[in-house]
């Protein structure tokens, strides 16, 4: 049994509830490319050989995190493989207090790391956008409130790599994306790149992780709140992100400007 399924109150996909398979909803970006100078990883690679093999060839190792479920399993794997860099996360202003209350419980689980927030005291009235921005223009809305800061932030710090959690089935746009990853400004190491949500969900279960509460009620992948819902039946884990606005990606991964 899953955690979603354990959770109280919650459905099982038998009952009608969120299903633990993923469907493809829209059609894939062109992946960046497996960098041809890492080690020959394969499906079943621990993630924490990737992480320590990131760590040696990549001290400047950066981790951006939401705290979603594949982000917390990651802290906690890098955890366990030495990584002692920083953890940032981008203030948006419109997170929900859930999100906020769990980066702070990781935060305190793992003081070994230092937890970096990018705008923090964000607001929806504090002037960055127009309050109803994300309404009318998401990709702007992101642009301005989640993109803009972490690339300011990378080009100060100038790390050679990133270390994140995106998995293969997360959404059809990550589909293809490989362990070590070229393509954009730097180097992405994909540790959970082969995991599936079921093996997520129990190393978090069976690790006693702090996952984000929303989770449990079928919010499989939290951003603002203005712009997420509970994912429903037959669709994928980012379905709830920008329902019916024709958008996948926030553009830290994609487009133009990923990272």
């Amino acid at each position: 049994m899953t955690a979603l399924e354990n959770r109280p109150g919650v459905r099982t996909p038998e009952q009608g509830g969120v299903p633990l398979t993923t469907e493809p909803r829209a059609p894939r970006e062109a992946a960046g490319h497996v960098d041809t100078t890492a080690p020959a990883f394969t499906p079943d690679t621990n993630p924490l050989d990737v992480i320590r093999w990131a760590l040696e060839a990549h001290p400047d190792l950066l981790m951006p995190s939401a705290f979603n479920l594949n982000g917390v399993v990651l802290l906690d794997l890098a955890a366990r493989a030495g990584y002692r860099g920083e953890v940032v996360f981008v203030d948006t202003g419109f997170h929900f207090p859930e999100t906020l209350q769990t980066r702070d419980r990781l935060a305190a689980r793992y003081p070994e790391m230092t937890f970096v927030t990018l705008n923090a005291g964000a607001h929806p009235e504090d002037g960055q956008t127009p309050p109803d921005l994300y309404a009318s223009d998401p990709d702007a809305c992101c642009a301005v409130r989640k993109v803009a800061p972490l690339q300011a932030y990378l080009r100060e710090k100038a790390p050679s790599a990133l270390l994140n959690a995106r998995s293969r089935d997360q959404a059809s746009t990550r589909a293809d994306i490989p362990f070590v990853e070229t393509g954009g400004a730097r180097v992405k190491i994909n540790p959970l790149a082969h995991w599936t949500r079921e093996r997520l969900e129990a190393y978090a279960r069976d690790h006693g992780l702090p996952v984000n509460p929303l989770y449990f009620d079928g919010f499989l992948s939290v951003g603002c709140w203005t712009c997420t819902r509970a994912v429903r039946p037959g669709e994928d884990a980012r379905a709830g992100r920008w329902a019916g606005k024709g958008k996948t990606e926030c553009g830290l991964w994609a487009g133009e400007n990923r990272l």
